[in-house]
């Protein structure tokens, strides 16, 4: 089983890109969790959104997990959230942050060691740079896509816009861009 968390923030998309996400792992014929803990649901309020991906029907429905992906959107909480918590020895971590790896583990000294298994992309900066606004789930989406080699990335792009199709061809064609440059820009 594969299981992810998100750390982020009330209105940054976390739940919507996890739920993206399930979508996408759903055309696989895979099965999948995608789900939400909220503590104020008020917008800016640090929440976490949860994944997990199984061959086998999921039975588990506990929020505890041992993830081997935490996927950290909105950068403060890299340092104020326990991102390492409930960590695997294989747990690898995406953060945005403008800042280099090297930088952002000298800031968090329980990252240290785990050079290898973590990674950057400044997903704010992209999702400014191609929606317009600050919803760094799409770029954390590609990034997602090229650290886990789960998908290729034109299968989840197309798989994507089903998912965003309610949405005007703009918003679409900008959330493509997004994942797009994450998963070029992740290091």
């Amino acid at each position: 089983m594969t299981e992810i968390r998100w750390h982020s923030r009330a209105g940054q998309g976390a739940v919507s890109g996890a739920k993206g996400l399930g979508d996408v792992v759903a055309t696989t014929g895979k099965e999948v969790q995608a789900f939400a803990l909220y503590g104020s649901a008020k917008r800016g309020a640090a929440l976490r959104a949860y994944n997990r991906i199984d061959d086998e029907q999921i039975f588990n429905h506990a929020k505890f997990m041992n993830p081997d992906y935490v996927l950290v959107i909105d950068p403060a909480l890299a340092y104020t959230d326990n991102i390492v918590e409930n960590e695997a020895d294989h747990t690898k971590y995406i953060v945005t942050t403008h800042l280099t790896k090297e930088e952002l583990i000298e800031g968090i000294p329980s990252l240290k060691g785990k050079e290898d298994r973590v990674f950057v992309v400044d997903c704010v900066q992209i999702s400014l740079d191609t929606i317009g606004r600050s919803v760094p789930n799409a770029p954390m989406l590609g990034a997602f896509v090229k650290v886990s080699g789960m998908f290729e990335l034109d299968y989840f792009l197309e798989n994507m816009k089903r998912v965003l199709a309610k949405f005007p061809q703009k918003i679409i064609d900008g959330n493509m861009a997004a994942i797009t440059k994450a998963y070029n820009d992740v290091k």
